[in-house]
């Protein structure tokens, strides 16, 4: 691929445990590409088992990008995440390359691809608002609300959003409404999705989670609790991590906190496929099929010209 102009930029999306990483390290090295996370738990340096991140050994030699780029305390954000994939692409797009954007984090995907903005924020702003929210009530933030946006005022139904759509008003004139993303493409992109019957996903998930058990996990945790895990609002909440913790705490023992791990996953799955089933530009695999490379290299090749698949 020598292209830069007309390569794509390649996402692999699709509920977790579906063999994306996999999948994409074997389309990096057909198309001569390199891999942009887009796991938001990925993020952060020491999460390992727990996220299933491919270790260094297992990553083929292909650069890896936006991997352990946070500490367990910091809080991920969307928006600095789009700022940071977005040079990252553009880089490897400059050097003839093609981005293989990998990852199930539904939100992180559009704003690495999308043409999304995000609304600026002022914690002083917010603050004021949320104090005169406690005075007035839901309704009386409502009608405040229904003055400058009453879009939102008619779609909104709590508290903290309604507080964050008259902070949006306040610091730029524009309801929140108009800061809705669209499904429109920053740079040209083929999304490829995997999934499977829920019988064999859910069988793999809670095959995974075993293993994850089995490798060290509990130790991971503890290694990370040291670390400061609980005081990150991003990754204490974390699936497999937060029942752990309960491990350590001795609220729960590993067996319990495998089929809560377990049970976690499956629902944080149920609520990817959604938000990925509704996007109708994402074709979709089996990645149990034979052939499964072959197949996505065929689609790209018919989704952008034959010089996606060489």
């Amino acid at each position: 691929m020598t292209d830069a102009g007309r390569a794509p930029i390649v996402a692999v999306v699709g509920p977790t445990g579906t063999g994306k990483s996999e999948l994409a390290l074997d389309l990096a090295e057909r198309l001569g590409g390199e891999i942009v996370n887009s796991d938001a738990l990925q993020f952060y340096r020491g999460m390992d088992i727990g996220t299933a991140k491919l270790p260094v050994s297992g990553r083929r030699g292909i650069p890896h990008h936006l991997l352990d780029v946070l500490d367990v305390t910091e809080e991920a954000s969307v928006a600095r995440f789009q700022s940071e994939a977005r040079a990252v692409i553009g880089d490897i797009r400059a050097r003839g390359l093609v981005p293989v954007l990998v990852g199930g984090s539904g939100l992180y995907v559009r704003a690495a691809l999308d043409e999304l903005e995000f609304p600026p924020t002022d914690p002083d702003v917010r603050a004021r608002i949320e104090s005169e929210g406690h005075e007035v009530g839901l309704e009386g933030l409502r009608t405040r609300l229904q003055a400058v946006d009453p879009d939102s005022a008619a779609r909104l139904g709590d508290a903290r959003r309604m507080v964050r759509a008259l902070e949006v008003f306040e610091l730029t004139g524009r309801t929140f409404t108009s800061y809705m993303p669209q499904r429109t493409y920053l740079r040209p992109t083929v999304q490829v999705g995997l999934d499977l019957d829920r019988p064999r996903l859910h069988e793999r998930l809670h095959a995974r989670v075993v293993a994850m058990a089995e490798a060290g996990l509990l130790d991971e945790v503890r290694t990370l609790d040291a670390l400061g895990l609980r005081q990150g609002r991003t990754a204490s909440r974390a699936i497999g991590y937060a029942q752990f913790l309960a491990v350590l705490d001795g609220e729960a023992d590993t067996s319990g906190a495998i089929e809560d791990t377990a049970t976690a996953t499956r629902r944080f799955a149920r609520r990817q496929i959604t938000w990925f089933r509704a996007d109708p530009r994402v074709t979709w695999f089996d990645p149990t099929r034979p052939g499964l490379l072959e197949d996505v290299l065929g689609h790209l090749a018919r989704s952008t010209g034959p010089q996606a698949a060489t």
